[in-house]
């Protein structure tokens, strides 16, 4: 085994890898190797393919973090043979036979749904939205992350692409509690099908960056499983 697991970050919706600054300094003080993909959001097969060429530079076995949609590209990308290891973040997980859309709607539709605008062929979120997304960060903060969002095609949570890595990897899961954005019990059923480690937290749709020590220490947990 390596001395230190790599770890490779993936964004959900209207974000981009800043959405981990509070993350990736200290996991590189602690020696880690450590990646953000910087997928655009264009389709769910080219945002797999932009994690795999970052699983690709990236030597193993590399810790899989997906935020939100993030949870769709690593359990995607995660069937790469670097990868030993997936931690979610308040994260969708569809099944095989499953779609974003799909697993989406198994629950109540969330607060943050009456705040989205279909533009030019993309899902905005407006700015009244930003309290159910990120509502326990600083109002600067919120404004940032607004300012930051990479904006999604607004047909990706409808497209599929093989592979369903939470089947034969270990898993980690983080449930925002008081998530506006993707249903808390959606991660908890996320989390009990694929028989993660699950850890609740008192947090918004982001706690990487609402409550990063807490991330930090399930990152660790899943990076010493593979450092053994």
């Amino acid at each position: 085994m390596a001395d230190k697991a790599s770890i490779v970050f993936v964004h959900g919706l209207w974000a981009d890898g800043s959405c981990f600054s509070k993350l990736i300094p200290a996991l590189q003080a602690e020696g880690h190797t450590v990646f953000a993909s910087q997928h655009g959001l264009n389709s769910l097969e080219s945002d797999v393919a932009c994690v795999t060429f970052t699983l690709n530079h990236v030597p193993g076995p590399i810790v899989l973090v997906g935020h939100s949609y993030g949870g769709t590209l690593i359990t995607k990308a995660g069937t790469h043979d670097r990868v030993g290891a997936l931690v979610y973040i308040a994260a969708l997980s569809p099944d095989e036979t499953e779609t974003s859309q799909q697993l989406q709607e198994r629950f109540p539709a969330t607060p943050v749904f009456e705040h989205i605008e279909v533009a030019d062929g993309r899902l905005w979120l407006k700015a009244s939205g930003v309290q159910d997304f990120a509502g326990d960060l600083p109002e600067a903060e919120q404004h940032l992350v607004l300012a930051t969002g990479a904006v999604p095609d607004a047909d990706l949570f409808n497209q599929q692409v093989p592979g369903t890595a939470w089947k034969t990897k270990p898993s980690w899961y983080i449930v925002a509690n008081d998530d506006r954005t993707v249903n808390p019990d959606l991660e908890r059923f996320a989390a009990k099908r694929m028989g993660a480690k699950t850890y609740d937290v008192d947090s918004s749709h982001v706690p990487m960056l609402s409550h990063p020590d807490f991330v930090l220490d399930v990152i660790r947990e899943a990076a010493k499983s593979l450092e053994a």
